[in-house]
């Protein structure tokens, strides 16, 4: 019965993970002619962070009805502890593109998976030292193998 369960909880999280891209996709081509003339004036930061955003809220919004609406405690649990993963992912990122700004940097992104991490940085170039510095944060809030660490200046 516990396999039948976890398999069922598996299936609902996949089925709504691809209604999320299918709704994102399709709000976005909808809003799109709508917002044409502020979405040039945004920038490509502010428009990533409001689409992560946006993405991490419907996330949440998932895994906190399946914890509600749960029929056994071992659901609830996974549920529970999926929200606390993305919180935790979350608060990692801030601090981590805080830090990269705090050494001069106009703005950055910072997204994280189970290994890689990955930097975009408003700069034309970047020189060692900079990216030193990027690493450097990167290896002592994440620590992430260097190898796993991808760094890419946008302007």
């Amino acid at each position: 019965m516990k396999r039948k369960t976890k398999i069922f909880v598996l299936v609902v999280m996949v089925l709504l993970l691809g209604v999320t891209g299918y709704l994102n996709i399709v709000l976005n081509s909808t809003s799109n002619n709508v917002e044409n003339t502020s979405t040039s004036a945004m920038s490509y930061f502010e428009l990533y962070r409001s689409d992560r955003e946006s993405t991490r809220d419907q996330e949440l919004l998932y895994y906190q009805a399946i914890k509600d609406g749960a029929t056994d405690e071992e659901t609830a649990k996974n549920a529970e502890m999926a929200i606390n993963d993305l919180l935790a992912r979350m608060e990692t990122e801030l601090i981590v593109e805080n830090t990269i700004k705090g050494y001069g940097f106009t703005d950055c992104i910072v997204t994280t998976s189970t290994k890689n991490v990955n930097v975009i940085v408003e700069a034309e170039s970047l020189s060692t030292s900079e990216v030193a510095k990027i690493v450097s944060v990167i290896q002592d809030e994440l620590h992430t193998n260097i190898k796993n660490i991808k760094i890419i200046p946008v302007k």
